[in-house]
């Protein structure tokens, strides 16, 4: 017996981390969904759930956002200084903003069309639209304050530059701290390397000192993403998706386009990769995305799986995918497009041709200032129903499935960091592969 146990636990420790990543997931929402069906409302679950189950699963994920700030200040600084003249950093900036806004541009206009023929909200019953903003009130109060200190326009290109960048890395203000950090590269690069060197060696030791962490973090990825995925399926109502499932349904159904078709496709054009290849190389990527909702937090997982996997050289990849992270928002383009709309059209409210261009223009600036966190668009959401005279209020109405879509729409967003960055390193006459 003894020894049937030792093969069972030798075999599991030599398990992939996909596998054993995989395996938490189908076990957490089995047994979420089992419990919520059987328990749903109960005081039990609601305490297991909210004090032990979740917290454990927000540590491990606080775990890996605590190595965000490090690794992007250390890779993007590398990266940049790594590609030394300011021709080749200029050429490769070029294609990554290029594709960036290219490819959110195309997603939130399929998201426009998609919503526009589906007429997803012309079917919500007024009693559920208004149980469902009177339940979901006081979050979409909490998402309008938000929305207050939000903004579009010339000031929020103004503050990319921070005027402290240490501020920017206590507050994990990403922008500010990517620009920072690309400043700081190119000044290492125009410095003589007798210069230099001593910084290099600083910024390598502390790359490698995160790399570290991060393996440590990853091996606790099965039980993290176990807890992550059983607090969101056991709370999970399905009286609410069943009021919401066309508007569920017709957003998933665009983004899971955007993710086996689209990206896919894009890279067999761009980078002359397998679109099999791709999707099989980058599952422990999704997997991650898909349980953290977070593009930050998945950014140690797409930067390992793209030089380790894909072999993007790492000076590429250190650039693109910190960037991307931030900036290129593809699915939560989709998301905000699709989402705008039916709130629309459940208040009634049919939008003009003009007010559709406004959308997709608003996605795409969304889509760049959305933070790489779980329910990061909400607050931009809410400017975007003002701006076309939508109630802010509306949010309410969806707040309930949020978190399912918020999943969703991560892994699309980071598939597309990795898309570019296979992308640009081909164009670099670098051959990806995996």
């Amino acid at each position: 017996m003894n020894q049937r146990l030792n093969k069972f636990f030798l075999s599991a420790t030599r398990t992939s981390v996909t596998t054993r990543i995989f395996l938490g997931f189908v076990l957490g929402a089995t047994v979420g969904v089992t419990c919520n069906l059987l328990w749903n409302e109960t005081h039990a679950l609601k305490l297991v759930t909210d004090k032990l189950v979740d917290p454990i699963g927000r540590m491990w994920l606080q775990m890996l956002i605590m190595v965000v700030v490090p690794l992007v200040f250390s890779s993007v600084t590398l990266g940049v200084a790594e590609l030394g003249g300011t021709k080749k950093l200029t050429r490769i900036a070029v294609k990554t903003l290029t594709f960036f806004l290219v490819v959110s541009g195309a997603a939130a206009a399929i998201g426009v069309i998609s919503m526009k023929w589906l007429q997803a909200g012309e079917g919500l019953a007024t009693g559920i639209r208004e149980s469902l903003v009177e339940t979901y009130q006081d979050k979409a109060t909490q998402s309008m304050e938000l929305a207050g200190g939000a903004s579009f326009g010339t000031e929020m290109i103004v503050n990319i530059i921070p005027s402290n960048p240490i501020r920017a890395m206590a507050e994990g203000d990403m922008l500010g701290l990517i620009f920072f950090s690309l400043v700081f590269g190119a000044g290492l690069a125009l410095l003589p390397k007798e210069k230099s060197q001593v910084m290099f060696n600083v910024i390598r030791g502390l790359s490698d000192t995160v790399a570290a962490i991060i393996t440590f973090v990853m091996k606790l990825a099965p039980y993290g993403v176990f807890c992550l995925i059983f607090a969101v399926t056991a709370r999970f109502g399905f009286e609410l998706l069943g009021n919401l499932a066309w508007y569920v349904i017709a957003v998933l159904a665009v983004l899971a386009f955007q993710q086996v078709v689209v990206l896919p496709i894009l890279v067999w054009l761009f980078a002359s990769l397998s679109p099999i290849k791709f999707l099989g190389a980058i599952k422990v990527v999704m997997l991650t995305a898909f349980s953290t909702s977070s593009s930050n937090a998945t950014l140690p997982t797409t930067m390992r799986v793209s030089e380790k996997q894909l072999k993007v050289p790492s000076e590429i990849s250190r650039f693109v995918l910190p960037l991307g992270a931030t900036m290129n928002m593809n699915g939560t383009a989709i998301y905000l497009a699709m989402t705008t709309l039916f709130i629309a059209q459940v208040f009634g409210i049919q939008l003009s041709q003009t007010s559709q261009v406004i959308v997709v223009v608003m996605s795409i600036v969304s889509a760049v200032g959305t933070a790489g966190v779980p329910s990061g668009s909400i607050p931009l959401l809410v400017l975007m129903l003002h701006a076309i005279g939508v109630p802010g209020g509306g949010v309410a109405i969806i707040l309930g499935v949020d978190r399912l879509l918020d999943m969703t729409r991560g892994v699309v967003n980071v598939s597309g960091d990795i898309a570019c960055a296979t992308a640009v390193s081909r164009s670099e006459g670098c051959r990806v592969k995996s």
